[in-house]
């Protein structure tokens, strides 16, 4: 039975969809005015395996990942480089789909840009201020009022006294009540507007995810979700605005996903710690990354550091060689169930990718045991555990392409030529030759598996 670790109620709950058999799903995507970072691959990585996993327990999902193609940082990045708005944001988008599709992180079903919706923001704030859940202020801004949605601070548990206490407002912003947030903005000079109720303007950025989700999975949906620093104001202000405008329950499961540190610090561009994402992977294999950031649950913090790293480069390793000289063949129901079935158990308790990968790493043990006494086993245990790696996103290349391929530049031809001359040399009795390619080869990083159907080979990291 699927339970969720509901970050409103700070429980975790027997998950129930709306619909049977169906699953409601929008998750706050990235802001595109720079190239994705650590976190940003945090986010992707963690609800891509969400997603992957509720489809294989035989749930129609219906995925929706914004993209915030306007605010202000993109207006001031588009500024700073002399670049138009529009192709700041198609530039930062495609490389956003690049970097989703090295990390093995599947297109959303729809993914909604926020200047697309722009009249539908228009239409749910007019009905904000005819509800009295909004006002117009002096300045021509239009602000969402706190105080008159009773509920406000629910999500992240806050007290609203509390927080108008240690609030502050702005020298030049106009609002009733210091908790108060601006829905609309009026034009500046020199900045994107567009036509309103209310003047020349632009939104506001937890608008934009309100009317985005409202529009796309409808007022009252399964499952929402970002990372844990969108808790609030982000999502608290989406609740206030969808919940104000539609009168409904705007969403019955929050998933929030954890912070990204690095060597136990937070990551920051002012400590100088911040990665991107294509910077990683300018020196690591893709399924390394992705498989760190799954190997912690999807709540906790991820600790992101070199040891960490070569730590999952290992775990792979490991997988992979397990799975080397195994055809792929389909999974066989009645072979290697019983993994499947733990597997299922810990995934089931809030996706708990760590324990899921604790049974994996029990299979590819069996895996290894079996092919010294039965190769078709072994194959059909290989087929399961592919399957099972496969719904992570992950053990999804070819067992040897992973492991003889890495930082290191090294020439296949030249190896294979020198395994091949060790060989013969075996075969002849040459033992001296066949040690000095050993170490030839083992001086250049090659690691030589000598097995009963041949020799094969990895490259070993430092």
């Amino acid at each position: 039975m699927l339970t969720l670790y509901n970050s409103f109620t700070n429980e975790k709950e027997i998950f129930k969809p709306r619909v049977p058999g169906k699953i409601q799903l929008y998750v706050c995507g990235v802001t595109v005015y720079d190239y994705c970072h650590l976190g940003h691959a945090r986010m992707l990585v963690a609800f891509d395996c969400i997603v992957r996993y509720l489809r294989f327990r035989g749930y129609e999902v219906r995925y929706v990942r914004n993209l915030t193609d306007i605010d202000d940082k993109i207006i001031q990045r588009a500024a700073s480089l002399g670049e138009s708005i529009d192709s700041l944001t198609a530039r930062f988008i495609e490389a956003a789909h690049e970097d989703e599709r090295a990390l093995g992180v599947l297109p959303p079903d729809e993914e909604p840009r926020a200047t697309a919706f722009i009249s539908h923001m228009i239409e749910m704030i007019d009905t904000l201020i005819q509800k009295g859940m909004a006002y117009v202020a002096q300045n021509g801004d239009v602000y969402y009022a706190v105080n008159r949605f009773p509920a406000y601070g629910a999500l992240a548990n806050k007290d609203l006294e509390n927080l108008q206490a240690g609030a502050r407002v702005g020298v030049n912003e106009a609002k009733e009540d210091v908790l108060d947030f601006v829905l609309w903005k009026q034009a500046k000079l020199g900045e994107p507007s567009w036509d309103s109720p209310w003047g020349a303007g632009r939104p506001g950025w937890h608008i934009e995810c309100s009317a985005m989700s409202v529009h796309c999975l409808g007022p009252h949906f399964d499952i929402h979700g970002g990372g844990h620093d969108l808790k609030f104001p982000h999502h608290e202000n989406e609740i206030a605005q969808s919940e104000g405008a539609t009168g409904e329950k705007f969403v019955n499961y929050w998933l929030h996903n954890g912070f990204v540190q690095i060597d136990k610090e937070k990551m920051s561009k002012s400590l100088g710690n911040f990665f991107t994402i294509r910077e990683i992977l300018e020196k690591e294999k893709p399924e390394v990354l992705r498989y760190l950031l799954l190997a912690s649950h999807y709540r906790s913090p991820i600790h992101y550091s070199e040891g960490a790293l070569r730590t999952a480069e290992g775990s792979l390793t490991r997988f992979y060689t397990a799975l080397r000289g195994l055809p792929e063949v389909p999974v066989k129901e009645e072979v290697g169930s019983i993994y499947e079935t733990r597997f299922i158990e810990a995934m089931d308790d809030d996706f708990n990718t760590a324990e899921a990968l604790a049974v994996l790493f029990d299979l590819a043990h069996e895996v290894n045991r079996v092919k010294q006494e039965d190769m078709s086993l072994a194959t059909l245990l290989g087929a399961r555990l592919r399957h099972l790696g496969g719904v992570l996103g992950l053990l999804q290349e070819e067992a040897d392409l992973f492991l003889q391929s890495g930082k290191k530049e090294v020439n296949v031809i030249e190896i294979e030529k020198l395994i091949a001359e060790r060989n013969e040399a075996r075969k002849n009795k040459d033992w001296k030759r066949a040690d000095e390619i050993r170490e030839i080869l083992s001086q250049q990083g090659i690691l030589m598996e000598d097995s009963g159907t041949g020799t094969s080979w990895r490259v070993m990291e430092p």
